[in-house]
């Protein structure tokens, strides 16, 4: 007995194939949308408070406890080889090239990113969206441009405080607590630290973050079906699939900056 028939197959394929393109002919309209959008940056700036300011708590307190957990792991490996004071540089390259950018975006899907699917698609199920197309006011425009540039925008600053917090943490451990030297522990990380290939390729890999997320939260909001259950599928939808793209453009980021 067979469990498909071909026509499934090329079926789930075209939809597949129609899906994609949506997607893609979306993200290029909200790409020439940013000189519009900055035009009125009032409505940006008030989404930047939005996703930047309600998600700013989680984004420090998580900081702050994965610096303690490196801080205190970090220096208990190092220790083995007699280099515990290179716990700052360990600490500090770590956050910012690896789990700065990647935690943040993260946590962004499940804060940020949820937030603006579930208001997207609350909005579609109300009609709003209906309402501002029948008076000639296109939405992608005015709805889902300041939230995607906010998003853009929003994504390295949370990442830098994600990191800023992240080493914090690193010196409250290795310092205070353990008694790690205080001057070897912050000249490792000037001396080891360069602005350019690790501190400038986090700041990148934020941005493509950034892009990434606001873009999968936004396409599940607008692409939702109109009724309570397809808002909550839509949500659910964004935090998964921002969450496996993360991952899978860290991996190629990394390969593309950090091999030779």
């Amino acid at each position: 007995m067979s469990w498909y028939k071909p026509s499934d197959v090329g079926f789930a394929t075209r939809n597949w194939l129609a899906n994609l393109g949506k997607a893609a002919r979306l993200f290029f309209e909200l790409l020439t949308t940013v000189v519009g959008s900055f035009r009125r940056f009032g409505l940006v700036r008030d989404q930047i408070h939005f996703l930047g300011n309600y998600s700013l708590v989680i984004i420090a307190v998580s900081g702050l406890f994965v610096g303690f957990v490196f801080g205190l792991q970090g220096y208990y490996t190092l220790q083995r080889f007699g280099s515990s004071d290179s716990l700052g540089l360990l600490v500090t390259l770590t956050l910012v090239r690896e789990l700065g950018p990647v935690v943040t975006a993260l946590l962004f899907a499940g804060r940020a990113g949820t937030s603006l699917t579930a208001e997207i698609g609350l909005m579609k199920a109300g009609e709003q969206i209906s309402v501002m197309e029948m008076m000639a006011v296109d939405p992608v425009k005015r709805i889902l441009a300041p939230r995607f540039w906010a998003g853009v925008i929003t994504m390295p600053l949370l990442a830098a405080v994600f990191s800023a917090m992240g080493i914090i943490g690193g010196w409250v451990v290795g310092v205070v607590m353990i008694g790690v030297d205080a001057g070897a522990f912050w000249s490792q990380i000037q001396g080891g630290v360069d602005v350019w290939s690790d501190v400038g390729n986090g700041i990148i890999k934020s941005i493509v973050f950034g892009f990434t997320v606001t873009f999968i939260a936004l396409l599940q909001g607008f692409e939702a079906q109109a009724t309570p259950e397809g808002v909550a599928s839509a949500t659910t939808r964004t935090v998964v699939v921002a969450s496996l793209a993360v991952l899978g453009l860290d991996f190629i980021l990394t390969a593309m900056m950090f091999t030779t």
